[in-house]
């Protein structure tokens, strides 16, 4: 079959094909300006829309985050106090507040116990006192640092060297002492009671074991030492029981010094209680004379509150102190040359207990 000439001339199709694609291609293109006229009428109309409305001012504020959910609370309704949470917490130990530091310690002036001005008595009822400590007598100088104690043995050393001396004090209340065996324990000398008078009576009793134990003693090769403990109530007595003392001795030379030793009586009342402190003072000062004036070394015996509130050590400087205080260290403040620091001791050659010194000073030298 041969073609029409028409559909030659356009390529093959009919008129009427190419008709229909040129209407069809019409109407998409319309449809299509359409859907664009649309769009952007809507766009306009958004845009003054939001124009219209009052722009929000930008939030600066700092995000603030929820705690526990870590979300930002900006614009939120909480406020400040309900994020006041700590308090729902127990603070730690090392949070909490110390009332040491909260409370800053009260500052006590003039403090007895800590100003260097005060030393503590304890007073014959057992009241403890702060007295004031003179500064007209002279003080000990001694390091208490260097007191060794080995074997109920004290000893003071200074420079590596033992400086001082160990001894014992015996009355007839250690009955029988071997004295050679006291002195191959360390014991260097001996104070020996000469005697005493008596508290109520006031009769002068010459120790039962004094004779003997003065010369077992000296033949040991201890030096030797004496006491005599008085209830004198006047001048007169204390020189009567000095001159005692004196008879008593013999021939026998001291090495140690006299010690005069006045003491209050435990739980019984005595001839001395009486006695004014002036009155114990001069009745000391009486007997150490007169033992001083035969040419012999002295000492005077007490305790703290017996030296310092009893008897008047200003009056009495001349003379060396025999110390009494059973501790490890000593808390008297003036100068004193024996220390009696037990009466529990314990030393071979003498049944039960025995009473300890330590001189600081070796009168045998002296």
């Amino acid at each position: 079959m041969r073609l029409s000439e028409e559909y030659e001339e356009h390529g093959g199709m009919t008129p009427i094909a190419v008709m229909t694609i040129v209407a069809v291609t019409f109407f998409v293109a319309a449809i299509l300006i359409l859907v664009l006229f649309l769009n952007h009428n809507n766009a306009n109309s958004h845009s003054q829309s939001a124009s219209a409305q009052p722009s929000r001012p930008q939030d600066s504020s700092p995000v603030i985050q929820n705690p526990d959910t870590g979300e930002d609370t900006r614009g939120s309704d909480l406020r400040p106090d309900d994020l006041d949470f700590w308090d729902l917490y127990p603070p730690r130990e090392s949070e909490k507040p110390s009332t040491e530091e909260s409370q800053p310690e009260e500052v006590v002036e003039n403090d007895p116990s800590t100003d260097g001005k005060h030393t503590l008595v304890q007073n014959a009822d057992g009241k403890l006192e702060w007295v004031l400590i003179s500064p007209y007598l002279p003080k000990h100088d001694y390091d208490f640092t260097k007191l060794v104690c080995q074997s109920d043995l004290m000893k003071y050393y200074e420079d590596g060297k033992q400086t001082s001396y160990v001894g014992v004090d015996i009355s007839k209340l250690q009955d029988y002492v071997d004295f050679v065996k006291v002195k191959k324990a360390g014991i260097h000398f001996v104070m020996l009671r000469v005697g005493a008078r008596g508290y109520g009576t006031g009769q002068l009793i010459l120790d039962d074991y004094f004779s003997d134990n003065i010369k077992r003693a000296t033949d040991a090769g201890l030096e030797v030492g004496v006491y005599f403990f008085s209830q004198a109530i006047s001048k007169e007595e204390a020189i009567e029981e000095a001159n005692m003392v004196l008879q008593n001795l013999g021939d026998y030379k001291l090495t140690y010094p006299v010690a005069f030793d006045m003491e209050r009586i435990d739980n019984d009342a005595a001839r001395t209680d009486k006695l004014s402190r002036s009155e114990k003072t001069a009745i000391a000062q009486a007997f150490l004379d007169t033992i001083a004036a035969a040419g012999h070394k002295t000492l005077l015996y007490g305790n703290k509150e017996w030296l310092i509130k009893q008897v008047d050590l200003s009056k009495l400087t001349a003379y060396d102190v025999w110390y009494s205080q059973e501790t490890d260290i000593p808390d008297y403040p003036y100068k004193f040359s024996m220390w009696q620091y037990s009466r529990s001791g314990s030393v071979d050659g003498i049944a039960g207990y025995a009473n300890m010194n330590i001189s600081f000073v070796d009168y045998s030298e002296k």
